[in-house]
């Protein structure tokens, strides 16, 4: 079970950490008004995110996220069954709510990076662990709300854990003494 717990975690600090990593400033694309419509244009953000994100001694589903670049906001991010419910074992979404508004990323294929990384671990004599993974963790589509509406797109995001652990540590098993998540990736969003 213990495995299954940093398996997920450490799929949900990489996507948080790839959006932190893209950068502060993005390009533009400016879309002409409709025909008929006031000849206002709309500008858009559109372009490279920077993701980073964090857990501290929890393997819960919260995370703290920073994103850069295309988008710059913050806030919590929380893992989430598609139905919008809590997932404790970090296998489907993270859902990002950030102060301009809120979209899910799909952690699936980073959950299980980090399953088959964690089911090697072997007990060390300072019952210490380290791991990172990697993966494609695409834009939920439909999932943005307020600014983020129409998002879509894809994150590369590295989900790195380490932790010392309570001895005996045979396996993986015991509890863990201290616990950092760290995730941290870029890639490419289009917003409306």
């Amino acid at each position: 079970m213990r495995r299954n717990h940093r398996a997920s975690a450490i799929a949900i600090a990489a996507s948080a950490g790839a959006l932190f990593a893209a950068g502060c400033a993005s390009p533009a694309t400016t879309v002409p008004a409709a025909a008929g419509s006031p000849a206002a244009k709309i500008t858009t953000p559109n372009g490279t995110v920077r993701f980073i994100g964090y857990s501290k001694d929890s393997d819960g589903p919260d995370f703290t996220v920073i994103l850069t670049g295309a988008i710059g906001d913050y806030g919590p991010a929380v893992t989430v069954h598609p139905n919008g419910t809590i997932d404790p074992e970090h296998t489907s979404q993270l859902r990002l709510e950030l102060k301009k508004g809120s979209f899910r990323l799909n952690i699936a294929s980073l959950d299980k990076a980090v399953g088959n990384i964690t089911s090697h671990y072997s007990s060390t004599p300072t019952c210490s662990f380290h791991a990172s993974a990697t993966a494609a963790t695409p834009v939920v589509p439909g999932s943005g709300t307020g600014s983020y509406t129409g998002i879509s797109g894809s994150l590369t995001l590295t989900v790195t854990i380490d932790e010392v652990d309570v001895k005996p540590c045979p396996n993986g098993t015991s509890s863990f003494l201290s616990q950092l998540i760290f995730i941290v990736g870029s890639g490419n969003v289009l917003i409306g």
